[in-house]
C-alpha cells in the first residue's frame, strides 16, 4: 500500500471512529494525552496596514487556498486572494471598494468562487460570485445594515447559506441569483445586545445534511438539520462556553470533529461530536485573533487577523496528528 493510501486509510479510520458518536450537551474541557496539531509554521505573512486582514479561507481541489481580506478594518480596500499551498505564490482575484469588507467565501463544483461583501452601500452589500476566467457580479442583495459573515454552498450546488451576525439570521440565496430569503431566525443566532461587539451567528458550514454555525457572543457551536423540503430542523447545541468563537472546519467530510477558531481567546479548539472540547493551539503557537480554519488531508490552516497591535496578520499551517486523535 502506498504512503498516500496509508494516509487516506488513516483519515478514514479517524472519521469512522468519531462521525458516529452521539450528539450530547457540551462536556467539560480536558487535557489531551498527545499533541493533536504539530509543526505549526507561518505559511504566508500578510501586510495588515495594506488591508490584508484575513477573514476566511477555502481549500481548492488543486491545493491552492482562497483567502478573503477584510480591508476596511485597516482602512484599505478588501481583496480576494489565491495562494499556493506553500504560500509563496499569490494572486489577487478581486479588489473591492474602500469601506467594504470581504467576509465568508466558498467554492462551487465548477470553480466559481462565491463571497460576501459587507458594505453600507445597498448597491454592493450581498453575495457575489467570480466565475473561472470571468468577472465579479452580485448574486443577491443583502441588507446594508446587516453583517454577512459565514458562507457555504449546499452539496447540490443550488443554495448558498449566509450567516448575518447583526440580524441573527441565516439567509438562503439561490445560486442562480434572485432574492435572498430568511432560512432561519432564532434567539440562538442573535447577538448579545450588551456585548462590547454585538455579533451573533458567525461561522457557517454545510456538513453531513446540516448547517453548522457558531454564535460569537454566546460562545456556542450549533447544528441545524436541513429537512427534505430544504427547511431548517430543530437547532441542536453541540457545545458552549466558547465566547469569541469564529469560523471552523471539520476533520474530513465524514467526520463531525470540528477545529474552531476562538478569536478573542487566541486559540483553536477541537470539538468532538459529544461536545467535549480540547485546546490544540494557543497564543504560544503564534495565534493572534484567529478567524477561520481549513483542513486539507492532515494539514490544518488557520487565518490570523491579528486585530491588536503589532498586527502580525498571517496564514498558519500545522500537521494534524491522527494518532493523537485516535488515542483520546
Amino acid at each position: 500500500m502506498s504512503k498516500r493510501l496509508n494516509l487516506a486509510a488513516a483519515v478514514a479510520a479517524a472519521a469512522a471512529v468519531f462521525v458516529s458518536a452521539p450528539y450530547a450537551s457540551a462536556a467539560a474541557g480536558r487535557e489531551h494525552p498527545k499533541p493533536v496539531v504539530t509543526a505549526v509554521k507561518t505559511v504566508a505573512p500578510f501586510d495588515w496596514s495594506a488591508g490584508e486582514v484575513p477573514e476566511n479561507i477555502t481549500v481548492n481541489p488543486d491545493s491552492t487556498l482562497t483567502v478573503s481580506m477584510l480591508g476596511s478594518y485597516a482602512g484599505e480596500r478588501p481583496e480576494l486572494v489565491r495562494l499556493s499551498a506553500n504560500g509563496q505564490h499569490r494572486t489577487v482575484l478581486v479588489t473591492g471598494v474602500l469601506g467594504d469588507g470581504f467576509t465568508g467565501s466558498t467554492r462551487g463544483s465548477d470553480g466559481t468562487i462565491y463571497y460576501n461583501v459587507w458594505s453600507k452601500d445597498a448597491s454592493r452589500a450581498g453575495v457575489w460570485k467570480l466565475p473561472p476566467g470571468g468577472h465579479p457580479s452580485r448574486v443577491a442583495a443583502l441588507p446594508a445594515d446587516g453583517l454577512p459573515n459565514g458562507l457555504a454552498i449546499d452539496p447540490a450546488g443550488r443554495i448558498l447559506y449566509v450567516s448575518d451576525s447583526y440580524k441573527g439570521t441565516i439567509w438562503a440565496v439561490p445560486v442562480a441569483g434572485g432574492q435572498a430569503r430568511t432560512w432561519l431566525t432564532d434567539q440562538a443566532l442573535a447577538p448579545v445586545p450588551t456585548a462590547s461587539v454585538p455579533i451573533g451567528v458567525n461561522g457557517l458550514r454545510y456538513h453531513n445534511g446540516a448547517v453548522w454555525v457558531t454564535n460569537f457572543n454566546k460562545g456556542t457551536l450549533l447544528r441545524v438539520p436541513v429537512t427534505a423540503a430544504g427547511k431548517s430542523g430543530r437547532i441542536h447545541q453541540v457545545t458552549g462556553g466558547e465566547v469569541g468563537i469564529d469560523d471552523f472546519n471539520f476533520l474530513s467530510s465524514r467526520s463531525d470533529i470540528v477545529f474552531a477558531a476562538v478569536n478573542t481567546q487566541n486559540k483553536v479548539d477541537m470539538v468532538y461530536p459529544n461536545g467535549t472540547k480540547v485546546t490544540v493551539l494557543t497564543e504560544a503557537d503564534g495565534l493572534a485573533s484567529p478567524t477561520a480554519t481549513a483542513v486539507r488531508g492532515t494539514e490544518l490552516y488557520i487565518t490570523d487577523a491579528s486585530l491588536a497591535a503589532p498586527h502580525h496578520a498571517q496564514l498558519q499551517g500545522g500537521r494534524i496528528n491522527l494518532a493523537g486523535l485516535q488515542g483520546s
